[in-house]
């Protein structure tokens, strides 16, 4: 049956051919769009991915300490590798190599520690009982210079009351705590360091070859490459310092040997040491041990080798340093300095102790990806400036030539082809040889006195050499 109702008549052929009519909403409720399906499983996704990010922070921060002495240990690996590749290559295993070469450093660096703890002791237990004398000489001279009344016995008797020493031995008691977990954890830190440098000198093919086995073969010889200039710079950065060491030591140990200072070799050890393996700072914190130990001989010695440790810190630095780490860093020494710096911003003193030989290791490894070009013959290139807007000779050379040119200089000498001087010809000279290629008439007889009367006429080509 035929609807007859008008609105649903209009709806009808209102509404598109195969699409339902549209019908009004309930209670009068206007229609709203609905939520794109994608919305939740975006909004689950960025949830996830914020979360995962906390907790890689939250595990980073956790183990930043063992990541900076997995790095030192691979640096210290990359140090004893060319000792341990040449033991190998005499047919012994490189795990016993490995372990040879760890037993030298740990001897050496327990007599030096045992040397430097006994020299200290026996330093400050000479001070402890000299003590009561610098204290005498000290008010002997306050008294004399201001005229007061002092005594040593009020002074000892006023440090022993006072709230300052006794807060200060309240503090000392409450950290002992501290200081025993402070050494303990880094004994700690140079046990992990220590495994973990093994392991990577021992079975360092091994690493590389499991490195390698995930990687294509361009990857390979890329990767094979980098982990080789890596060995070279820094074997090459702790020989150069070495050396340098112990050219500083032995320098070091004359001075204080000249000026009668106890321990001068010890002391001598430690300051090449220290100047060289702590960057930046390590100088003057190596100084400041000869200097107090000198103080107690003498207050002027200590002057002296103060004037001594900052004149041969300047020769080392631009005298030495430089041709020592040319051919094994091969860095500037302001982009030395500069990544000494960045180190320490980043990972405080292990960054500045690895900073150097890691910009070496960069900066030989992108050297290959470079390209450069020759470099044009200018002037500016070395350093010399050009006469602005014009391509002629400069201002003093314009200035040099006026002088030549003054009235009554000497004549300027010419020089040949073969490289020989003669004197420039004088204007006599030149006057008469061209008045002679000129003028073709006889010489007259009655001017010279000489010739003959019939004597003929000569040639332009025989006027300019011949005799009138």
């Amino acid at each position: 049956m035929a609807v007859t109702d008008e609105t649903g008549h209009d709806a009808q052929q209102a509404s598109p051919i195969g699409t339902p009519p549209t019908r009004p909403p309930a209670d009068g409720a206007a229609p709203g769009p609905g939520m794109p399906r994608w919305l939740p499983r975006a909004m689950v996704l960025a949830l996830g991915l914020v979360a995962v990010f906390q907790l890689g922070s939250w595990a980073f921060h956790q183990l930043i300490g063992l990541l900076i002495n997995i790095l030192i240990a691979f640096f210290l690996a990359l140090a004893i590798e060319p000792a341990v590749s040449r033991l190998a290559a005499y047919g012994m295993r490189r795990g016993l190599a490995t372990f040879l070469v760890f037993l030298g450093l740990l001897i050496v660096s327990a007599g030096f520690v045992t040397l430097l703890g006994s020299m200290l002791a026996g330093q400050i237990i000479k001070m402890i009982e000299d003590f009561p004398d610098y204290l005498d000489s000290v008010i002997n001279w306050v008294n004399g210079h201001f005229h007061t009344d002092l005594r040593r016995v009020d002074i000892q008797e006023g440090l022993l009351h006072s709230d300052w020493l006794r807060k200060y031995v309240q503090n000392s008691a409450t950290g002992v705590l501290d200081v025993s977990t402070q050494v303990l954890g880094g004994l700690f830190q140079l046990l992990t360091i220590g495994l973990f440098s093994f392991y990577f000198a021992a079975d360092g093919p091994r690493l590389r070859r499991a490195l390698c086995s995930v990687l294509p073969p361009a990857r390979q010889a890329e990767v094979l490459r980098a982990w080789e200039i890596a060995v070279d710079k820094t074997g090459g950065y702790i020989y150069s310092r070495g050396l340098m060491a112990l050219v500083s030591g032995v320098a070091h140990y004359i001075l204080l040997q000249a000026l009668g200072i106890p321990y001068a070799p010890v002391l001598a050890v430690w300051v090449g040491l220290v100047s060289q393996f702590i960057p930046t700072i390590g100088t003057y914190l190596a100084g400041a041990l000869p200097m107090l130990i000198a103080f107690t001989v003498d207050p002027w010695y200590a002057l002296w080798v103060l004037i001594f440790v900052v004149v041969y810190q300047q020769f080392e630095n631009y005298m030495l340093q430089p041709k020592l780490t040319a051919k094994t860093v091969d860095i500037h020494p302001a982009v030395a300095f500069g990544s000494v710096i960045a180190g320490t911003a980043l990972l405080g003193a292990v960054g500045a102790l690895i900073s150097i030989p890691a910009v070496a290791t960069l900066q030989a490894f992108l050297g290959a990806y470079v390209k450069r070009y020759a470099v044009t013959d200018d002037p500016r290139v070395h350093g010399h400036r050009t006469t602005r807007g014009s391509d002629g000779p400069g201002l003093l050379a314009r200035g040099r030539g006026l002088w030549e040119r003054r009235p009554g200089a000497a004549e300027p000498t010419a020089i040949d082809s073969a490289g020989t001087s003669d004197p420039a010809p004088t204007t006599s000279s030149a006057a008469t040889a061209d008045s002679g290629s000129a003028d073709s008439r006889p010489t007259d007889p009655e001017a010279t006195g000489s010739a003959p009367a019939d004597s003929e006429p000569k040639d332009s080509g025989e006027g300019s050499s011949g005799s009138s």
